[in-house]
């Protein structure tokens, strides 16, 4: 079987070095380009079964240079974004461009071989047109499941809340989703904090994420850090 090819773009080498270590020892064949218009020079000349694309890079970023092969009609191979300073609406605008996926960085070795895998299966797979304005694109259908999955795999799997269970965590249904996510979040991991006397192993753990994860998901949700004692 033929070897696949994949374009990794990402402006630090350290990066670079590592994702392609990995992946050679996959059986992969690995190109390296160290900016957007290294990534640019190389489309030009061949097709990547797969691009593994930096989204902050100083020359021109990762979305982009994703809009402008998808306009100049170089977007026929799946794309995966990577940003350590990602958010949903980053990760969102992505797919709607015509990314297939999205990693986080510090990258997980299984999370990257599975993005890479499931990426893979695009390779034969025509960019969706746009449609008119009256009808719902593929696309959006996409964007609004990768949101579904973000909030629930990233708040650890629930079942749909009973208006009880809704009114114990002051949580009202007339919230945009995205609202009402982050105030389920808070206060999600504001009680694992209280119920782990602050230790965030534990609430890594319990909560199913990376603590490099947690710590930008804290952050970003306002959670106070402040240790519990006696």
């Amino acid at each position: 079987m033929m070897s696949r090819e994949i374009l990794v773009v990402d402006d630090e080498i350290g990066i670079r070095e590592l994702l392609s270590e990995i992946l050679m020892d996959e059986g992969y064949d690995v190109t390296l380009a160290e900016n957007a218009a290294a990534a640019r020079e190389y489309r030009l000349h061949a097709r990547p079964d797969l691009v593994l694309l930096d989204i902050w890079m100083p020359d021109t970023d990762g979305i982009s240079l994703l809009k402008e092969w998808m306009t100049g009609g170089h977007l026929n191979m799946p794309v995966v974004m990577m940003s350590g300073h990602g958010t949903i609406d980053t990760a969102v605008e992505a797919i709607r461009i015509g990314a297939v996926g999205f990693l986080e960085k510090p990258i997980a070795l299984k999370k990257l071989l599975e993005s890479v895998a499931q990426g893979l299966t695009h390779a034969n797979v025509t960019p969706v047109e746009r449609a008119p304005a009256n009808e719902k694109p593929a696309l959006e259908s996409r964007v609004e499941e990768a949101e579904d999955a973000d909030f629930y795999n990233d708040s650890a799997a629930f079942t749909v809340a009973p208006p009880t269970l809704l009114a114990q965590l002051n949580i009202s249904l007339d919230l945009p989703l995205r609202e009402a996510r982050d105030i389920f979040e808070r206060q999600y991991f504001e009680r694992l904090i209280a119920q782990s006397d602050g230790n965030m192993t534990r609430v890594a753990e319990h909560a199913g994420v990376e603590r490099t994860h947690l710590y930008r998901k804290l952050k970003q949700l306002g959670v106070e850090l402040t240790k519990r004692h006696g």
